[in-house]
């Protein structure tokens, strides 16, 4: 696989060194067992899998090199690249501006840019009425797109089941800008409708089956449709792709629901004409993720401390995998475990952070799961590590 030139900063040696005695012994990546670091009292686990992955690597390079190659000219990008408050904090520093927040809004005013402008794609891709909008503006996107190429997997399968007439439902956050470029792909080869998860899917069934009135379904799932939409035609043949960082079980879950409920209403001799086979857009990256916080459940862990963007799409998928078995904290980076024992963290029922108290306490054994999102630095998890040792009245040194 491609090695991406990535800023020295957001390296750190203690994971290097982790990951790659890993690739010497499981160099087909079978193994997903955990890394164990044991500082005394303290016993560290580190999920097979996590951090950086392929998109995210390729983003950072490519906008680094944009960086480096442009001095003098304006840079922006699109809105943010990952999300991962230290990486784009860094990119801002460098001089880059977001046009757009996370939510599309306009941070900067369209008709303030010019043609001689940079302007660089996200990971997360846009629809093609921006890349439209740019191209008016004389700006063009070529040489400045990060957009990870296991998304552009998922819009084309998507404009592929299009053009064969399937819906395309698309399992995302419908806020997200991953799942709005995907859904506006989509919808350029036909009818295109956002779910956010199993519950929904099994509201859409009850429009499958014919229970619910197209007059409710425009109710119920306003402005996540694409425009003539007709529940009555349009739900007869479907596809479900994904947002990449979404619980990948939960998508095949949704999929799975959905094929029987088509078997029913049409049998299962005739299911090809009415449900398209996607398995093939879940992405890898993700997946491994997963996959590795699930073997970490049976690891008798005190807590988990997981660090990403709050707005991180996989990182919470993370959380809500380890929750099932322990308390999770769900961090920034190192400076929200504090030195009175005291932790700040995001609580996604509240949605708002909030401070726990003495959540280590001293002179106690404990075994801690570390993990971090796709698009969280190594620095920042080996920071969190050495807070913690810190914590528990032990040392990391540079040889550990």
């Amino acid at each position: 696989m491609k090695k991406f030139e990535i800023p020295v900063a957001f390296k750190s040696d203690l994971i290097t060194r982790i990951k790659e005695s890993r690739k010497v012994s499981d160099p087909r990546k079978k193994d997903f067992t955990p890394s164990v670091l044991s500082f005394g009292k303290l016993k560290i686990l580190l999920p097979r899998h996590f951090g950086f992955c392929y998109g995210v690597e390729n983003a950072i390079e490519i906008a680094y090199k944009v960086l480096n190659e442009n001095p003098g000219k304006k840079i922006y990008l699109l809105s943010e690249m990952i999300h991962n408050p230290d990486v784009n904090r860094d990119l801002k520093d460098n001089g880059i501006e977001f046009i757009l927040d996370t939510y599309g809004n306009n941070y900067i005013a369209w008709e303030n840019l010019k043609s001689e402008d940079i302007v660089i794609l996200p990971a997360f891709g846009t629809s093609p009425e921006i890349i439209q909008k740019l191209a008016d503006i004389g700006i063009r996107t070529e040489g400045y797109d990060t957009v990870c190429p296991f998304v552009v997997k998922v819009w084309n399968r998507s404009q592929e089941i299009g053009t064969k007439g399937y819906s395309v439902i698309v399992h995302g956050k419908p806020k997200h800008e991953e799942t709005r470029s995907t859904f506006s792909r989509a919808a350029l080869s036909g009818p295109a409708l956002m779910i956010t998860d199993l519950g929904e899917a099994k509201i859409l069934s009850a429009f499958i089956m014919d229970k619910l009135s197209p007059d409710e379904f425009m109710e119920y799932f306003k402005d996540r449709y694409s425009d003539g939409f007709d529940p009555a035609i349009h739900l007869e043949k479907i596809g479900i792709v994904n947002q990449t960082t979404m619980i990948a079980g939960e998508t095949q879950e949704i999929a799975e629901y959905l094929k029987n409920v088509l078997i029913e209403k049409y049998g299962n001799e005739n299911l090809k004409d009415h449900f398209a086979d996607t398995r093939d857009t879940l992405c890898y990256a993700t997946n491994d993720n997963q996959t590795a916080a699930v073997n970490l459940l049976d690891s008798g862990a005190d807590f988990a401390v997981v660090a990403g963007g709050y707005n991180s799409s996989n990182t919470i998928g993370l959380i809500k995998i380890l929750k099932k078995r322990m308390p999770v904290y769900f961090v920034r980076d190192a400076a929200s475990v504090m030195p009175d024992m005291s932790i700040k963290h995001y609580d996604l029922e509240v949605k708002d952070e909030t401070i726990s108290k003495l959540f280590m306490k001293p002179g106690r054994e404990y075994k801690v799961i570390v993990n971090g999102g796709a698009s969280c630095p190594d620095i920042v998890l080996e920071g969190i590590i050495r807070k913690l040792a810190e914590l528990a009245g032990e040392s990391i040194t540079d040889t550990d």
